[in-house]
């Protein structure tokens, strides 16, 4: 007896998602997650808080970025749906944000913000998806373990450019303004 065909999930199973999930399609697979709770959104806000006054609005910093929270991004041929906790583009491939639900120009950068339920996935399937689509930049932000990992492409491969803990921590792609990973944590235990 023959199997069924398997039914590939798509932009309309993402549309009937419940409101309060994160739905997002990879490799077919319609993959659900629950809206990040307030200890994960708390350290995104603040992360992407502080790289938006030097590299989006050019305050203190070199500016030449758009950052967003949380864009949907179509990627590929398929497309792969992705939501990462926060994505950049350099203004020199995106000279503004278009007014779209979603993006198909893949980001310069992203960053996941670990949790327990989403580390696997992050660290896997989504991270192979973003060097598949060229993504130049990942960070993974553990708030758990307090550290940023950040990686490099590089031939089609992500280079672990380091583990970052400190207070005036440098990181590719937004080495210009130090960051202090555990301003970013605090108050967050």
């Amino acid at each position: 007896m023959a199997s069924a065909a398997r039914k590939l999930a798509d932009y309309s199973d993402v549309l009937s998602a419940p409101a309060d999930h994160i739905a997002q399609v990879i490799d077919g697979d319609l993959v659900l997650q629950p809206r990040p709770r307030s200890r994960h959104a708390r350290a995104s806000s603040r992360l992407g808080g502080g790289l938006d006054g030097p590299f989006d609005q050019g305050d203190g910093g070199p500016g030449g970025w758009i950052i967003l929270d949380e864009p949907e991004l179509h990627l590929g041929p398929e497309p792969q749906i992705l939501v990462p906790d926060l994505a950049g583009w350099r203004r020199e491939r995106m000279a503004k944000v278009p007014d779209v639900a979603f993006f198909t120009l893949a980001p310069d950068w992203v960053c996941e913000v670990l949790s327990p339920s989403t580390a696997v996935l992050d660290r896997g399937r989504k991270s192979e998806l973003y060097a598949r689509e060229g993504v130049k930049h990942l960070w993974l932000f553990d708030v758990q373990d307090r550290f940023i990992e950040a990686f490099e492409l590089e031939n089609g491969r992500w280079m672990k450019l380091g583990v970052f803990i400190g207070d005036e921590e440098r990181i590719a792609p937004f080495d210009a303004v130090p960051l202090s990973i555990p301003k970013l944590l605090a108050d967050l235990e």
